[in-house]
């Protein structure tokens, strides 16, 4: 009877457990699309010249140099995402969760550009390092380095709102 009583319970859980598993994968969660946050502003230098104005995002603490621009489907042309980090060294990205194709434009310390990542695919988790120490990485929608004609040596200069 103990045998049966137990067949019987191990059963139930089971059969509640697929259930909940076959329910959760019917489910979807819906969530609001990430909003941009204009956070300060970059300009873009060939020697004296302003190339390019943008409107900037900061990826500043741990979780959003995690997250960049993971789970958004968009960014308008005058917009990128600049992560900040404390000292020079080699930085590597990949595009797991980033559905927008993208540029990566690596800078040194001295904030001119050091080298180039561009048109990442989408969630692909190729690994896209920088090919020497950078300080800075401005993710743009891919092609603007090249419309931009953007080279190493090319300055930036950014405030914060």
């Amino acid at each position: 009877m103990k045998k049966v009583k137990r067949f019987i319970s191990v059963g139930i859980i089971l059969g509640i457990m697929f259930s909940c598993a076959e329910e959760a994968k019917n489910t979807s969660i819906e969530t609001d699309e990430i909003q941009f946050t204009k956070e300060g502003e970059l300009f873009l230098l060939k020697g004296e010249d302003t190339l390019q104005k943008l409107d900037i995002e900061l990826a500043e603490s741990a979780y959003e140099k995690q997250t960049g621009l993971m789970y958004r489907k968009t960014m308008e042309p005058n917009q990128g995402m600049l992560f900040v980090y404390s000292e020079e060294s080699m930085h590597s990205f990949y595009m797991k969760n980033t559905y927008i194709p993208l540029d990566l434009i690596f800078f040194g310390k001295d904030s001119s550009i050091v080298s180039f990542q561009e048109n990442a695919k989408p969630l692909d988790e190729t690994s896209l390092p920088s090919k020497v120490p950078a300080q800075f990485i401005l993710e743009l929608n891919a092609g603007k380095a090249e419309e931009w004609k953007l080279a190493v040596g090319d300055k930036m200069i950014f405030n914060k709102n």
